[in-house]
């Protein structure tokens, strides 16, 4: 990323007179150069004073400085090469492995930057970076395992082989967009000392009615100039922009500055030079609150937490001037550069940082408005809006989740290059299988309804394969996001069958699964849970209660069923008093359900089937008495009569309607 175009580009340096010497010293032709930033022509020259220099530390330093001049420029791949060639040449100072480091960071290789992480730690263990670069690049390999379900794409048609960045809408309607970009046709003839490359311009484009957008133009009018023209913004009115020049000379401002221009009718006005520090400092990056009333910036003036800080200056209208500038403190910025601030229409502000934990070169991050002019709770924006390469520059499309960004990944077209984001919307999906419990066959035309906590109702009914399905249908949404819903699935003759599903605090779209297998009661015995007695009594035990709790839920989800509970016994003890044990335990269950759980005395009756029914066993054999004595072992003999003395139900009923309640006062 050219970020010096903009903001890296720090006050030029007045040129240092130097005495023509028999022999010319190409290094300090190169350090002159570097001073100023001219990072393309320090190359050359430094190259030059190598193959003049023979002392080893002194050849040693010049291979470190043409690798800065490379990383100043934003060529890491031969940056990586020229650091590699001054630490193999004995260069003393450490910070050229954790250039490296961060240069492989930067390019993806999170493991070898890592070793080099670790390398520079061992040189200078109290040193944070080498943590914090550990960090950040675990932190990387985890977000591109686990991505975020926003999309980004190129966009061909506004990119094109040299640097555009820095997107903003341009007019009310979000069909306008200005960028700035190196592409030839630039107001400005010159070739940029620092990368080689033509001076940026501001360009625009605008969307038509089919979403294409049109070929970029020069804005040809009183903002590009012989120039660099950088970031720009504008107001919510589109009436008025802000934007970075640099390299001008315009009441004694050199570097980069500041400007703002007014529209008067479809043409920008002559642009004005907004004052906020010395000449000797860089500014850039403007970003307007969405009232008009805050300007944010990048700046590297005195004051700061290092590199290139956030700061912001306020208008007032009255006088009409600019309030001194303020940095946004330590929670926004770091030692390391903060740039390309904006704003957005809810306050959130959206700014890239070198500083923060990120993934390698600039990362986007976003941090929530906590007042007026605070900003807290900064957030990395993860993969795939953020990449091992440089990401910034980014725009919203009003209040929409969708708009544009400025990443340097591959992809486009070289440099640079304008890519789209946006939400897609979260879509669910529910489908699943009735089918009949005792038979395992699928049930065709059984209902099934949905119903949300969000007031949403839908209903269906199964296919000829049992199957059921709530889709997206057009603009139906069946299944909402951050909504938990009941599922009721009923079939005449059957129980009804219920269950649970929810999209709280899901992330991605989903497809949920719901098999469901319906109890049919016509003719029908219907097994409960163990309940167990003490020898020769029958009061139900507290511990039991829970087993007959399924029954209980039967009940309140069929509330027209009338059923018969019947209580079992084995064949031990005579058929009269296992009669009459099997009814009492069969009241004491009815009891219960009835006095503590409500149920209507009428929809319940107790039966005692003592030993009359005994059940059947593996391969459907009748556990007779004659055929538990067969058994060979106590064992099973116990299990047997255990699976005899057991509690189940029949629905003996299904139109069972509450008597009317007389009204009070009345008998």
């Amino acid at each position: 990323m050219k970020i010096i175009r903009i903001l890296g580009v720090f006050a030029l340096v007045a040129v240092f007179g130097l005495t023509v010497n028999a022999q010319k010293d190409y290094k300090l032709e190169a350090d002159v150069a570097f001073s100023g930033f001219k990072y393309y022509k320090a190359i050359e020259m430094y190259k030059k004073a190598y193959t003049k220099e023979s002392k080893k530390e002194v050849k040693s330093e010049i291979l470190f400085q043409i690798a800065e001049c490379y990383r100043g420029k934003n060529d890491g791949t031969q940056a990586a090469v020229w650091y590699n060639k001054a630490i193999k040449s004995k260069y003393e100072d450490p910070i050229a492995i954790y250039y490296v480091a961060d240069i492989y960071k930067a390019q993806g290789k999170y493991e070898e930057a890592i070793v080099h992480y670790n390398k520079f730690k061992a040189a200078k263990p109290g040193d944070k970076r080498a943590e914090d670069g550990v960090k950040s690049c675990e932190m990387a390999k985890k977000w591109l395992e686990e991505p975020s379900r926003t999309i980004v794409n190129p966009m061909p048609l506004l990119n094109s082989e040299d640097y555009d960045f820095s997107p903003v809408f341009a007019d009310k309607k979000n069909v306008e967009l200005y960028f700035t970009s190196t592409r030839q046709g630039s107001a400005g003839s010159e070739v940029s000392d620092i990368t080689g490359m033509n001076f940026s311009d501001i360009y625009k484009t605008k969307r038509d009615k089919k979403g294409k957008w049109s070929e970029p133009a020069v804005l040809n009018e009183a903002v590009n100039s012989p120039a660099s023209e950088g970031s720009s913004c504008l107001n919510k009115k589109r009436n008025t922009m802000y934007f970075t020049r640099c390299g001008v000379e315009d009441k004694g401002v050199m570097g980069c500055g500041l400007m703002w221009a007014k529209r008067a009718g479809q043409k920008w006005g002559e642009p004005e030079y907004i004052e906020i520090t010395e000449d000797t400092f860089t500014v850039g990056h403007p970003a307007i609150s969405p009232d008009d009333k805050v300007l944010v910036f990048a700046s590297n003036m005195p004051g700061g937490q290092g590199g290139k800080d956030l700061w912001y200056i306020t208008y007032n209208k009255k006088a009409k001037t600019w309030s001194q500038a303020t940095n946004l403190g330590s929670e926004i910025n770091t030692a390391g550069d903060e740039m390309f601030p904006y704003i957005r229409e809810n306050g959130e502000l959206y700014f890239s940082s070198t500083g923060h934990l990120g993934m390698g070169g600039l990362d986007i991050f976003k941090a929530a408005s906590t007042g007026a002019n605070q900003w807290s709770g900064v957030e990395n924006l993860q993969v795939p809006m953020n990449s091992a390469a440089h990401d910034f520059g980014i725009v919203f499309e009003g209040d929409k989740e969708r708009g544009f960004f400025t990443t340097a990944r591959e992809g486009g077209k070289g440099g640079d290059d304008i890519w789209e984001f946006y939400l897609p919307p979260m879509l669910f999906a529910l489908e699943g299988v009735v089918k009949d419990v005792e038979t395992g066959n699928v049930l065709a035309n059984a209902k099934v309804k949905l119903i949300g906590t969000d007031g949403s109702s839908a209903e269906t009914t199964t296919d000829e394969n049992g199957s059921f399905f709530f889709v997206e249908n057009g603009p139906d949404r069946y299944i909402n996001p951050a909504t938990s819903y009941s599922l009721i699935v009923e079939k005449d003759k059957y129980l009804v069958a219920k269950g649970k599903e929810t999209t709280v605090g899901l992330e991605g779209s989903k497809k949920f699964f719901h098999d469901y297998a319906l109890q049919p009661y016509e003719d029908v015995v219907i097994k409960l849970p163990l309940i167990e007695y003490e020898t020769a009594k029958w009061n139900l035990q507290d511990q039991y209660k829970d087993s007959l709790n399924s029954l209980y839920n039967v009940m309140t989800e069929n509330p027209t069923l009338v059923i018969q509970l019947r209580s079992h016994t084995d064949h031990r003890g005579s058929t009269k008093a296992n009669q009459r044990l099997a009814q009492k335990r069969a009241q004491s269950c009815v009891d219960y359900l009835v006095k503590e759980k409500g149920i209507h005395p009428d929809r319940i009756k107790a039966k005692g089937m003592g030993e009359s029914e005994p059940i059947k066993g593996m391969g459907g054999v009748i556990l007779t008495e004659k055929f538990i004595k067969t058994l060979k072992t106590k064992e099973e003999q116990d299990a047997a009569l255990q699976r005899n003395r057991r509690t189940d139900f029949k629905v003996v009923g299904s139109d069972f309607v509450p008597p009317a309640v007389a009204p009070e006062g009345t008998k």
